[in-house]
């Protein structure tokens, strides 16, 4: 699904990603690790458009995201759901109105709204706090509705940057087996973290970055930084 080839980003004598070279098959769940400033991030912002590369590409169900036009960002972006550390939740929106947000910006009928909320809300365990305002939540819960939110459009990829950042253990380890159903009903998860006991527990793929470089791809979990 995903093919990286040398990618690279580089901010004046800076070099934050250096040539990557990288493959990820459908269906895949993928640790990101590296220490700060290793280059996670900016990989994860080209991987969805935020930042240009300064070369190489990046193909994904066979396209060059890389050449999108401007107008054609926002159809690209609703096939790629992105999950953050601190849940950037409208306020003076509900849990429910958080999610319908989503599509009503994309011109979506109500039909479609009423039909599709409540059964991203379920998938999520958020279906009984639908009218509840984020400040009403736990840091769990929020993260559970941007969760629901990024799935709403059905997206192939779910890139989730550092989501258990803010959260504490219990409600840490509670998102981390939400991700692994999202995955199992086959959505391809990228998940950036520094959460060695995450990465450990998971026995998944881990991509270890470094100065910008890949220095380890391990298909059975296992870091060291």
């Amino acid at each position: 699904m995903i093919d990286i080839i040398g990618l690279t980003k580089q901010y004046g004598s800076i070099l934050a990603v250096d040539n990557l070279n990288l493959k990820i098959n459908r269906g895949e769940f993928v640790f990101l690790v590296g220490p700060s400033g290793a280059g996670k991030s900016t990989f994860l912002k080209m991987l969805i458009c935020e930042e240009r590369p300064t070369a190489g590409k990046i193909i994904i169900a066979e396209r060059d995201i890389v050449k999108l036009k401007m107008k054609e960002l926002p159809f690209y972006r609703r096939k790629v759901g992105v999950v953050f550390q601190d849940f950037k939740l409208l306020p003076q929106k509900t849990v429910y109105e958080n999610v319908a947000f989503a599509l009503e910006v994309c011109d979506a009928t109500m039909v479609d709204i009423e039909n599709k909320v409540p059964k991203i809300l379920d998938l999520v365990g958020m279906l009984k706090r639908r009218n509840n305002l984020p400040h009403e939540l736990s840091g769990g819960e929020r993260q559970r509705v941007s969760i629901a939110r990024a799935l709403i459009h059905n997206p192939k990829i779910l890139i989730a940057d550092e989501p258990t950042g803010n959260l504490d253990p219990v409600n840490a380890w509670e998102i981390v087996d939400l991700l692994e159903k999202i995955n199992s009903l086959g959505t391809t998860v990228i998940f950036a973290t520094h959460n060695k006991a995450i990465v450990d527990r998971l026995k998944k793929r881990v991509i270890l970055i470094k100065g910008g470089k890949i220095v380890s791809d391990r298909l059975k979990g296992g870091y060291a930084i």
